[in-house]
Order: structure tokens, then C-alpha cells, then sequence
């Protein structure tokens, strides 16, 4: 189910997470609050007035809106508790409690927590009396010299003095002249370091930290670190200064010390923690604790996030972050340019508008908002830091000028930024430095980061037998504990073959592992034997941790479904063998069957046994070499939409559907002893598969008119111009397996197949003659040309739909439709139900209601569809009302209105503006019995027959053209109740039957207010 998030803030930090969260599927909406201009109605994004100061107010709102999550970007929310409030109130919330929030908020507080938990930092004092903090910076024997004031003080707090008398001064502007208000009554004096500043977050969930790649802002406004201190004026990431040993090393000794030391003292962190660190000549040290995450620190983090953020958080709020660890981009630098506006950090001007936005996006740049609003419709500044560009590339001098780019190629009067962001990094890449292992092209670091990150995949994989614990230098597995008692054991290997470069266009690699355990697996159930464990092979010319992640990820997953255990495995990184991004497969798989139950049982095959196939998923892993070349031929993309498949899929993800596995569905039917062989139809199509495990003196006769075709054979078939020997030598053509049975046996097997997979009797054996060839398939090239006649006329062979198709099979274009409610939703579910049907011409893309909390808004979310609340109370007119409406329609590109159960009515301007494209069901056969109690009239005037209405609508209640009607008898017993209930029976099947006939264009308005019937041929 699709949630709706709430991010609150108004910052650069804030539009980062929302739009890192819009990109997660699981995610239908991102409110943000107050928000800014980039946030406002921005796909799924859109700004929200609620209160985020008055917590009650706003877990009243999250109730109302079905907000799921509350993501809080600033450090004062948190501070004040809101964490602890939303929690409280039943509303789940991304950020420490307030007690833990401490670390941030109280610079006394987070000192003495590190003095109690033995967490390098500086030397310090706190004070209260700013006489006793001078007298300790005169005295002190070594450099004190910054001076903080202990409380929030908008990231501005910190003074680093040049000698004490400057120092003193800073301690007397805090307390006595109060510059940051109470955030002043205690100051910390700490010990100047020396070194460089890094800034080290992580995921906590209150047990486990998970660290993201270091980072480093640039604090002072000028180039070269000259000017005054600001909140940040531009970041990159990740830190080239900061080695994966030094970041283990941050890890354990301040970061897991840190979240070790608050659960110890009762206070559990859970959220993002930022430790700001100083890497001096003794080591790393802590100089501040924030707890969330950095600005603009986190506009250069989440672009590098290759996890989806929603799911992270959701794993960090349940604990389960150790089995599913944050994956991050590897060999790319993200750097952020922070444009402010003129006389920032002291008074500025606001409403200076600001252009060119578009053309950094189309540069491949991102823009997050901070402090702009929207004016007239153009984007004006209302901040300090205005908005940050952002840009990730290969190299961190490639990203900064890329940045640099994008900040020029902005319109913003007066604007102040800095143009050598990075530039610590840069100095430090270029220093001569000894050459390593890493140099050569292989990271030692990255594949010993690879097996942590499996570790847990593989563990799950545990079976009697094993324990799947990876590690060791070979793996072992004990027969015996597995139940055999006399066992043959039965090894296969394969790989998925050229389906690796499309996997690898197409950036998709978690279905590779499936496809790989597959084909071996399925190789070793032919010969009846159970899988028991898998070993997988990984090379490539380069690592990517979270390529290799994904791939083997999928591999641990597959063996789940298929009862192995992944004991081990091997990375291969071999620089110069493979081209960058390029890696290749390969599987080994070794199962065991006892001694009398091998297959294939060659003595009991006889002439006559029945032939069962058992569907694929498509192409499975064979193949591709050839399907790329049709590719070529059409000159289609991976990227273009499907001619074949389902609606709203690219080639690509079609032509990377994994291969089925077969071994918990056939395992129990091969145990029975019903099945006397299988064949698993891989490489050399039916043509050389199913011989493989019968007689020589038997030939198989196939009947192709007795399975079901997936269209991408139909496709490949027609657009390479191959022949039927070709196509099922080349294929599967839609069956994944066959087995042999004998013909009393078949129904049940075939009955227990079809419980859990489409299954068919597809042929049968007979005697072989003397040249004759040993497979036969009858009917291909018909059912074939079938599939391409079923698929044009949207899968229902013979069948029309009008307005929906065209004559290829190409999906057809949906009718973009919006629906209106009120209450509970009926009407809307059953709409919903038939805009899922593959031969519907309508999507709903928004549900809108005036009511919050509506059953009818949940019946919309669990159907992933967007949901919206325009409460009609909130407006001070009709016209007013309508009109929100109305920008919500076109918001989502809506092409028809329904309203089901809307329960106010439009006004006239709204009513002629979607003329024609808005329908509405009525409870009676108009134009008898107008208006509301439409039953209470008919039972009244004592009619036989009444029942529902669908029609456009007019600017007269009830009086638009009709478009389908369906009658209900009235019966002599019935009441108001009874008579109601049957309507609405009637209402499901009439509305959307009116709904397809005009989204597919069947049924139009004409100028003149009357139907219009679109002629079919």
C-alpha cells in the first residue's frame, strides 16, 4: 500500500528528502510543510499550511490526510519533542526523542556524554558565569579558543576566536549582550583543533549505525575559506580524506560508542546521527553532534543514495536495518553550490526573482529550494540560502564543474556563492602518494564490504544440512541431517548467458540472481534430485558493491524460493578483462535424489505417455543473443514501451522477467512417483530439450494450439522474420517444462500443477520412424499468428473494445480519469476494479474527496492510486471550492471526471469547463424521479420498474445526456432499504460500462448535448 509522507521544514535539506522519498513506489504522496516555490505541486510533492509547531493540531492532520510517516528535517522540532508527541498520538515519526535529541540541542550536555562514554573530543569547560568562562580561556594551557553557544542556535552558534581577547568577546556577546538568545545562558569553551573537518552521518535504529559516505562543508562564504561563517555554503561527497579503514575506525569509536552510550542511559537513538568531526594528528574527534541530517550536507548525500530512502527509514524505525543495509553509489562525487542571497549572513533583500531553473534541469543538474517562494507564478528569494545545484558525477572535479555550470546558468541578481567547493579534496587527490592494490584496479576493501553485506543474505539461506554461514575456505553440507539414507548426489551449472547485457543497459540487476539459480537448479530437478545448496561466481573489471550486491542479493533470495542454501560463492575482480559497468554470471548447483528415485525412468517411458508442459514466465534466460538482434532490427530501445507484455512496460523489463523456478511446486509430484521424466526446456528450445531424457525409439508429437503463447514470442517471431524451427529450437515458447506421464496419471498431475501454475496436456510420444525427426510441433506458426490477434485486440480473442485498440500490439493509451467522492466509495471500487483490467481504456490517477477520513480514500490507497482532500468547509465559496478542484484535475493531467457519490454540487463555470468529460450516476431511470430520495419517489408512484442512470453532466441537476442505464425491477415486498441495495448492484455494472465507452471513445458529447456513437468496423 502506497503511503503518504509529511516532511517537515522549508529548507534545501527538506526539498532533498522529498524528493528522494517521491522516487520510492511505495510512496503515493510527499506533503511538506511549509515547504518552499520547489516543493509546490511538483509531481508527487506539494506543499501543506498545516501547523507543524502545535503538535497536537498535526497528528490531527496526519490521522485526517492518512499521512503514514513524518520526516522532520530541522533540529528545533525535534528538540521540542516531536518525535515523543506524534508518537503518542499513534503517528509514526523519523527522528530521535527529544531526550536523545540533547546531543544537539544542549552543547553541555553532549560534552559530558562523551567525557561519561570515553568519545575522543576536544578539551572543554562549561559555564554559566561568563567571568569563570574568561578566567578558563586565559588560563587554560592549551589554545581555547572556540566559544559555542550550548543551545540551538540555527546552525550559527560557534565562534572560532583568533587569541583570547577575541575569545573573551565572544563569551560577552553570548551571555551579556545575549547575540543568540537563551540558546546563550550556558557557553562551552573548547580547545581549537587542528586538522581537517569532515562530517561523518549514519542511520541509527537504536542498536545498529549504518554510516553514509563522509562528506565536508565549506562554512565560511568566500572562496579559500575567507569571509564570515555562514549556515554552509556548498558540500561534496564523499571525502576522499576519509579512508574506508578511518571511517571503520568513526564508526566504532564514535558513532556506535555514541548510539551505545544513549541506550545505556535509557535514551534509545533512533534517526539520522551527524557527528561533526576533526581529523587531527591524535585521531579523529568529535567537535558537535546534530541529529538529523546536514544542510546542505544532505543535498549531497541523497543523490548518492541508491536505496530507496522511504524503505531505510521504515527499516531504521523497525529495527531491521543490519538485514538491509543503505546502498550507496560506489566511484561517484556529488558536489553542492549554495547561491544566497547578497549580504548574507547579514540583512539581505528579499523577492528577487530568480530564472533559468529549467535549464539546469536539463542540464542533468538537480535544484533544491531553500529560501524562495512563489510570486505571480515566478520563483522569487525569501532567505538567506537561497537554493543549492547539485551534481553527481564520476569524478569530484567533474561534479564541481558541472555545478559550477548549472549556478551560472541561473538568473539571481546579486547572488553570492562560492566557485571551489571541494577544494581540500581536490589538493589532497592530487598528492604523490605510494602506489597500492587499489591502484592496480582492485579494492580489497570493497569485496571484504561486499561479503559483510551478504553475510546476512546467505545466512537466511540456512537449510537442514547447512547453516549457510559464508566465511570459511570451502562449505560443507551433511546428507544425513538432510534425511537421505542412500543418496546420489547431482551437480549442474549454467549461467543466464547474454540476458547479462541487457540487464546491464538497462541498470536492473536483482532479477539476474533468480535467472541464475534457475536455470541451474531446474537442470538438477530434471534428473529428480532436490537442490541443496548453490555456489555463484561474480567477475567483472571493476567492483560495484552494490551492483554485486543486488545480483547476489538476488541470488540468496532465489535460493530461498528454491529450498537451497547459498554456502559460498566466489568475486572475481579482474581489471582489464571486462569493460566498466560489464560483469559476467555463473552458478553451480548440487542437489541429491536416493538411489531408486533418479530420473529419467527410461525402462517405464513408454509409447502413448501424455506430455504435460508447465508454463515459463517468457523468454527465461535463453535466447538473447538472437532477441538483441531483432532488437537492432526494429530499432527499439529497452527504454521504449512494450509491443508485448503488459501495459506500461518497457522492452527492457519485460525482456528481464526471471526464469520460473520449479522446485518447490515440483518436487512433491516428483516424490509421488507420477512423473517418469522432465525436461527442462533451456537452451536448444523444445526441439533438443525434451529428447534429452526419452528412448531413442519414441518421438514426441506437440500440439501448440494447447498452451498459451506469451506475446513476446509472437513478437520476435514476426519482427525477425524466423521461422518455426527456429523459434522452438531457439525457445521455449512458453513452456519452461515438460514431464512424461503415463496416461491414467495425467489429470491428477495436471490438477495438482494447476493449484499453483498454468498447466497443460501439450502432446503426447509415439514410435519413432526410421529419419524421422524426433520432435514434432504442430500448429506453431497459427497460434503464434494467434497471440498477435489476441494481443491486438487486448487479450480477449474475438472480442472488441472500441476506442481502446488499434491494429498492432502496441498497449493502447489509457484515458487519464479523476474520481469525485464523498463518502464510503462503493461506486469508486467498482470503477477501480475495471480500470484494472488489461482491456481497460481508462487509469484513475487521483480520487478526490471533500470529506477527510473517508473509507473511500482508503479503498483509493489500497489501490495505489493518489489520493487528495479538498474539504469544502476550508472555503469561503462554491466558486472558491470548485476551483481547487479544478487545479487538482489538471495537476494530474485528468481527461474525465467521475463522480461517485459526490455529494455537493458545481457550479456552472465548473460544469462547462468539463462538459463532456464529466459523469455522474443517478439512483433512478431519468429522467423519471430527479434529485435526492430518487427510491423514496419511485416506491411513491408506485412504479414496476426502476434502476440507475449514467449520464454527462449539465448545468441542470440530473438533466445531462444519458449513456447507459440499467433497469431494476421494483418488487411488491420492497422497502426504501431493499430497493437501494439492488440499485446499487445495478450501479457496479453500469458505471463502469458507461465508464469504458467514453474513456475509450465509443460514446461522445456533441455540440448539441446529445450522443454521439463512435461507428465501429
Amino acid at each position: 500500500m502506497a503511503e503518504r509522507v509529511l516532511v517537515v521544514g522549508g529548507g534545501g535539506r527538506e526539498h532533498a528528502l522529498a524528493w528522494k522519498l517521491a522516487q520510492s513506489p511505495r510512496v503515493q504522496q510527499v506533503l511538506v510543510a511549509p515547504g518552499n516555490a520547489g516543493t509546490s505541486n511538483c509531481g508527487k510533492i506539494s506543499n501543506s499550511e498545516v501547523s507543524v509547531s502545535n503538535h497536537s493540531i498535526l497528528a490531527q492532520f496526519c490521522k485526517d490526510h492518512h499521512v503514514g510517516l513524518v520526516v522532520v528535517g530541522p533540529e528545533a522540532p525535534l528538540a521540542a519533542g516531536i518525535a515523543d508527541d506524534l508518537a503518542a498520538a499513534g503517528v509514526p515519526c523519523f527522528g530521535p526523542s527529544a531526550k536523545a535529541a540533547q546531543l544537539e540541542a544542549s552543547k553541555s550536555f553532549a560534552k559530558a556524554f562523551m567525557e561519561r562514554h570515553g568519545i575522543p573530543t576536544a578539551r572543554y569547560g562549561s559555564f554559566t558565569d561568563p567571568e569563570e568562562a574568561c578566567r578558563y580561556i586565559r588560563r587554560a594551557d592549551f589554545p581555547a579558543l572556540v566559544v559555542k553557544a550550548s543551545g540551538l542556535a540555527a546552525g550559527k552558534g560557534v565562534i572560532v576566536a583568533r587569541d583570547q581577547n577575541e575569545a573573551c568577546q565572544a563569551v560577552m556577546d553570548i551571555m551579556k549582550d545575549r547575540a543568540f538568545g537563551s540558546a546563550g545562558d550556558t557557553v562551552v569553551v573548547e580547545e581549537l583543533l587542528e586538522g581537517e573537518e569532515v562530517s561523518c552521518l549514519c542511520f541509527s535504529d537504536g542498536t545498529s549505525v549504518f554510516p553514509m559516505p563522509p562528506a565536508q562543508d565549506h562554512k565560511r562564504l568566500q572562496d579559500g575559506d575567507l569571509g564570515p561563517n555562514t549556515g554552509g555554503m556548498g558540500a561534496y561527497c564523499p571525502t576522499p580524506q576519509v579512508s574506508q579503514e578511518l571511517l571503520q575506525q568513526i564508526r566504532q569509536t564514535v558513532l556506535q560508542k555514541t548510539v551505545d552510550g544513549m541506550k545505556e542511559e535509557g535514551t534509545p537513538y533512533m534517526g539520522v546521527l551527524y557527528a561533526g568531526l576533526m581529523l587531527t594528528k591524535q585521531g579523529p574527534k568529535v567537535l558537535e553532534f546534530n541529529c538529523r541530517f546536514g544542510d546542505p550536507e544532505c543535498q549531497v548525500l541523497l543523490p548518492l543514495l541508491q536505496s530507496d530512502l522511504y524503505e531505510v527509514i521504515v527499516n531504521t524505525m523497525s529495527g531491521k536495518l543490519s538485514s538491509s543495509a543503505p546502498m550507496w553509489q560506489q566511484d561517484s562525487s556529488a558536489v553542492t553550490v549554495v547561491m544566497a542571497s547578497a549580504g548574507y549572513p547579514g540583512s539581505y533583500k528579499k523577492g528577487v526573482e530568480i530564472t533559468g531553473l529549467s535549464l539546469v534541469q536539463d542540464m542533468g543538474l538537480q535544484v533544491f529550494h531553500a529560501g524562495t517562494t512563489l510570486k505571480d507564478g515566478s520563483v522569487v528569494s525569501s532567505g538567506g540560502r537561497v537554493l543549492t545545484v547539485t551534481a553527481v558525477k564520476l569524478s569530484l572535479e567533474a561534479a564541481l564543474q558541472a555545478a559550477n555550470q548549472g549556478v551560472a546558468a541561473i538568473g539571481f541578481s546579486g547572488a553570492v556563492y562560492r566557485r571551489d567547493i571541494g577544494h581540500r579534496a581536490i589538493a589532497h587527490l592530487k598528492q604523490s602518494r605510494r602506489l597500492t592494490y587499489k591502484d592496480s584496479g582492485v579494492d580489497v576493501a570493497a569485496g571484504n564490504k561486499l561479503v559483510d553485506m551478504i553475510k546476512p543474505l546467505a545466512k537466511a539461506t540456512s537449510r537442514p544440512g547447512c547453516n549457510a554461514e559464508l566465511g570459511g575456505f570451502a562449505g560443507l553440507f551433511d546428507l544425513k541431517a538432510a534425511g537421505f539414507v542412500d543418496p546420489i548426489l547431482v551437480s549442474g551449472t549454467d549461467g543466464v548467458g547474454t540476458k547479462l547485457k541487457i540487464a546491464q543497459a538497462c541498470g536492473q540487476h536483482g532479477s539476474l540472481g533468480q535467472d541464475l539459480v534457475a536455470m541451474c537448479v531446474n537442470d538438477v530437478l530434471a534428473q529428480g534430485a532436490e537442490p541443496l545448496f548453490f555456489l555463484d561466481y561474480f567477475s567483472c573489471g571493476s567492483l560495484d558493491v552494490n551492483v554485486a550486491t543486488s545480483v547476489v542479493g538476488g541470488v540468496a533470495k532465489a535460493c530461498e524460493t528454491a529450498g537451497c542454501a547459498l554456502l559460498g560463492g566466489e568475486t572475481a575482480e579482474m581489471p582489464g578483462v571486462y569493460a566498466p559497468g560489464e560483469y559476467d554470471l555463473a552458478g553451480f548447483c548440487v542437489g541429491a535424489a536416493e538411489r531408486g528415485a533418479l530420473l529419467p525412468r527410461l525402462e517405464d517411458i513408454a509409447e502413448g505417455d501424455l506430455l504435460i508442459g508447465v508454463a515459463s514466465s517468457g523468454l527465461h534466460s535463453n535466447g538473447f543473443s538472437l532477441v538483441r538482434k531483432v532488437l537492432e532490427r526494429t530499432n527499439l530501445s529497452y527504454s521504449c514501451p512494450a509491443p508485448f507484455g503488459k501495459p506500461g512496460q518497457t522492452v527492457g523489463e519485460v525482456l528481464l522477467t526471471p526464469t520460473k523456478i520449479y522446485s518447490c511446486l515440483l518436487l512433491p509430484i516428483l516424490r509421488s512417483g507420477a512423473i517418469k521424466a522432465y525436461a527442462h526446456i533451456t537452451g536448444g528450445g523444445l526441439l533438443e530439450n525434451i529428447p534429452r531424457v526419452l528412448p531413442r525409439d519414441l518421438a514426441v508429437d506437440l500440439d501448440a494450439s494447447r498452451w498459451s503463447i506469451p506475446p513476446v514470442f509472437s513478437w520476435l517471431h514476426k519482427e525477425g522474420c524466423l521461422s518455426e524451427e527456429e523459434m522452438s529450437r531457439t525457445f521455449n515458447c512458453g513452456l519452461g517444462a515438460v514431464l512424461v506421464v503415463a496416461p491414467v496419471d495425467a489429470q491428477r498431475v495436471l490438477r495438482q500443477l494447476q493449484v499453483h501454475e498454468e498447466a497443460w496436456i501439450v502432446g503426447s510420444l509415439a514410435h519413432k520412424q526410421p529419419g524421422a525427426a524426433p520432435v514434432v510441433v504442430r500448429n506453431l506458426l497459427q497460434s503464434l499468428l494467434n497471440v498477435n490477434v489476441e494481443a491486438a485486440s487486448g487479450g480477449e480473442s474475438g472480442s472488441k473494445h472500441a476506442g481502446c485498440h488499434g491494429d498492432s500490439v502496441t498497449p493502447h493509451r489509457r484515458t487519464r480519469v479523476g474520481v469525485l467522492i464523498s463518502g464510503t466509495g462503493t461506486n469508486l471500487q467498482a470503477l477501480i476494479e475495471q480500470a484494472r483490467r488489461p482491456s481497460s481504456c481508462a487509469e484513475i490517477v487521483v480520487v478526490i474527496s471533500n470529506r477527510p477520513g473517508v473509507q473511500g480514500l482508503k479503498r483509493a490507497s489500497m489501490a495505489g492510486i493518489q489520493t487528495r482532500v479538498v474539504d469544502h468547509k476550508l472555503y469561503g465559496s462554491r466558486a472558491e471550492f470548485d476551483g481547487t478542484i479544478d487545479r487538482v484535475l489538471e495537476e494530474f493531467g485528468v481527461e474525465l471526471v467521475c463522480l461517485a457519490g459526490f455529494m455537493r454540487i458545481l457550479t456552472g463555470t465548473f460544469v462547462k469547463k468539463w462538459t463532456g468529460k464529466l459523469l455522474n450516476i443517478h439512483p433512478s431511470l431519468l429522467p423519471s424521479f430527479k434529485g435526492v430520495n430518487a427510491q423514496k419517489q419511485a416506491l411513491q408512484a408506485g412504479v414496476r420498474v426502476t434502476g440507475c442512470t449514467v449520464h454527462f453532466v449539465a448545468e441542470e441537476v440530473d438533466a445531462g445526456a444519458i449513456v447507459v442505464q440499467e433497469p431494476v425491477p421494483v418488487l411488491a415486498h420492497d422497502t426504501e432499504e431493499s430497493l437501494s441495495d439492488r440499485i446499487r448492484e445495478a450501479e457496479h455494472r453500469a458505471f463502469p460500462t458507461a465508464l469504458e465507452l467514453v474513456a475509450g471513445g465509443s460514446v461522445q458529447l456533441g455540440d448539441d448535448g446529445h450522443i454521439l456513437w463512435k461507428t465501429q468496423n
